[in-house]
């Protein structure tokens, strides 16, 4: 049976501008869903549907042509809304209620849409997986038994399972891509400086971006246009295209789908020198997948070996835990959050001014150096993840540091882009034998999203991800 989760965002946006659904008629769709499924998934850190509601009745005055136009979204935990308990995923701040909204949430309200929450992070976004100890864990909805990664974990899970029909995330280390590689999604991690709205907290080293986590990805360059909106603006790129050399919307990027390339392929990580890295022969069969549909498209593809980089361990940890130390924490709250968060944080307040300068020197280097080695490609394809989804639970919860050794091990692939300021993507390509998702991830040059979503576009029509959906889409 037919149901309006079943559009995609831009045929539900469609849908919304001919008037053969009202905002309000969608919304009370999704709040529906919210209500029936999010007890078990844990998608969702806040409901509002009173506001929700109240803003579905607003948009119908705004102009049609925005971006967004009465399209149903969530705020990230992290990202604070005014009036709406904002508590970053943590116990430290539960209850805190924000006058102001953060850029992004202004942002998307610009462009026309209709905030029904926030999803669920993990404590101010730092683990690359959603268990908080001030929330339920989210659950990956192709199995419940497992984890959706992180931080954007909620949302992941949220879009997976038809709670939304697309979301917003952030991503500092690879919080966008491997979620969205964990739930079948499709999820876009946007050049350095392409998106003006942060995420609510500073980024030292300039590691965080905005981006979309979609099923498809003409969604993911739908929901790009309104985040790269100029701040102040009304986003409407999705339907006039912007004077910007030409170069039009990225949803008609996404949508043509256009262009041979030359790509290259690594297996190859910075922090192989440091932790002992195994790859799931899951991960890399999606990767031998990727290769074979790229080279029926006519791609050019070459193999691509990256020096070892011995310094990037300590740089890139030095960089995490100085991040951490920034957070607004006195002693009270610093004895209310978790213990990975209380190490990183103790850590990085331990750091000199001088070893923390010293690693924001050495990583400059390194994003030269990678933009110099990725420059003779349009795309370099990696895996997405080195190891299948892993389960509840699976997270040193006491140890700081074999915590953060396990994340490494699981996502080797993903923070050195965020150094490198690079756009990358990461594809649903892939299932395993036990029916979960297994992504590839794409890595641009500087500005290359255009390129990322045409490739995109070009392996979602061979291998029709987005006709997989979990068990919960049906339900």
């Amino acid at each position: 049976m037919f149901e309006l989760h079943h559009l995609t965002a831009v045929e539900q946006l469609d849908w919304l501008r001919r008037g053969e659904v009202t905002a309000r008629e969608l919304v009370e769709h999704y709040l529906a869903r919210i209500e029936r499924l999010d007890p078990e998934l844990g998608a969702f850190a806040v409901v509002d549907a009173d506001a929700a509601l109240r803003r579905a009745e607003e948009v119908a005055s705004l102009p049609h042509a925005l971006a967004l136009w009465g399209l149903p979204l969530a705020d990230k935990a992290l990202v604070a809304r005014a009036g709406r308990v904002t508590d970053y995923g943590s116990r430290a701040f539960a209850g805190v209620v924000p006058a102001e909204s953060d850029e992004l949430a202004t942002v998307l309200d610009d462009a026309g849409s209709v905030s029904l929450g926030a999803t669920a992070a993990p404590e101010f976004g730092f683990p690359s997986y959603t268990e908080p100890l001030a929330g339920r864990p989210a659950r990956n909805p192709y199995d419940l038994a497992l984890g959706a990664g992180g931080s954007s974990g909620g949302a992941a899970v949220a879009v997976a399972a038809g709670l939304l029909p697309v979301a917003p995330g952030s991503d500092g280390g690879g919080s966008i891509r491997i979620p969205a590689a964990a739930t079948g999604l499709v999820g876009l991690k946007p050049s350095r400086g392409r998106v003006p709205a942060g995420s609510g907290f500073g980024s030292l080293a300039g590691l965080v971006q905005a981006g979309p986590l979609a099923r498809t990805v003409a969604d993911a360059g739908l929901l790009l246009d309104a985040l790269a909106a100029a701040p102040g603006a009304r986003a409407s790129w999705a339907t006039v295209p912007p004077d910007e050399g030409g170069d039009g919307p990225f949803l008609a990027a996404a949508t043509r789908g256009e262009g041979r390339f030359q790509l290259a392929v690594t297996f190859d990580s910075p922090w192989a020198t440091a932790y002992d890295l195994a790859l799931d022969p899951a991960a890399r069969a999606a990767v031998e997948l990727a290769l074979a549909e790229l080279d029926a498209l006519g791609h050019g593809v070459e193999e691509l070996r990256v020096p070892e980089e011995p310094g990037y361990a300590s740089a890139f940890r030095a960089i995490w835990q100085g991040g951490a130390a920034t957070l607004p924490l006195d002693d009270e709250r610093l004895e209310l959050v978790e213990p990975l968060t209380r190490w990183l944080v103790e850590q990085g307040r331990s750091l000199g001014a001088r070893e923390l300068g010293e690693a924001l020197e050495w990583l400059a280097g390194f994003e030269r150096r990678t933009i110099a080695r990725f420059a003779p490609f349009d795309a370099v394809l990696t895996p997405a993840l080195a190891l299948t989804p892993r389960p509840v639970g699976w997270y040193d919860a006491e140890d700081g540091e074999e915590n953060f050794a396990q994340q490494v091990r699981y996502t080797p692939f993903t923070s050195f882009v965020n150094v490198a300021g690079l756009p990358a993507i990461t594809l649903p390509v892939a299932v395993t034998d036990a029916g979960l998702p297994m992504g590839v991830q794409l890595i641009g040059r500087p500005g290359g999203e255009r390129t990322l979503l045409a490739i995109g576009a070009q392996l979602e029509r061979r291998l029709g991800w987005q006709r997989r959906h979990p068990p919960a889409w049906t339900a």
